[in-house]
């Protein structure tokens, strides 16, 4: 009988892998990438529009990614027409029509796998989970900025 291992980053990192490829097999038929679906996420999650500085500045720090990758990321959707900044306001963005039906489709498509992958799990040990893996993101991102 095998004992659980004690959590690290190398258990938080196989468990994030396993589930970016599951995410993986969601947005390949649609020709969506990673850095794209969280795009289009946060402009849906931001209501209305987000201011594009925002934006930038967000996923940025979410993904640990440069400045330069998340404009490609904004460029990638404003040419595939499911991004649009707003008439008369460049400066905020929103999702087109097609953006938020394919960003639906996406969610609908992660709910499931959630579903599968959490659905049965206790309540409190998926509590518990969060508030820890919450509490080592805030000290990874202290440490990245020099806090």
């Amino acid at each position: 009988m095998s004992t659980a291992p004690t959590l690290n980053g190398q258990v938080i990192g196989q468990a994030h892998y396993a589930t970016r490829a599951l995410l993986g097999t969601v947005l390949a038929p649609t020709g969506t990438t990673f850095n794209q679906s969280v795009a289009l996420n946060a402009v849906a999650d931001g209501g209305e529009a987000v201011e594009h500085g925002a934006l930038v500045a967000w996923m940025t720090g979410a993904l640990k990614i440069d400045e330069s990758a998340v404009l490609v990321t904004i460029g990638e959707l404003a040419e595939s027409k499911l991004l649009e900044t707003l008439p008369g306001d460049t400066s905020r963005l929103r999702l087109t029509e097609a953006g938020r039906t394919l960003n639906g489709r996406i969610r609908a498509a992660v709910a499931e796998i959630t579903e599968r992958l959490y659905g049965d799990l206790p309540a409190d040990d998926l509590a518990t989970a969060g508030r820890l893996l919450t509490l080592v993101t805030a000290r990874a991102n202290a440490e990245l900025t020099g806090a």
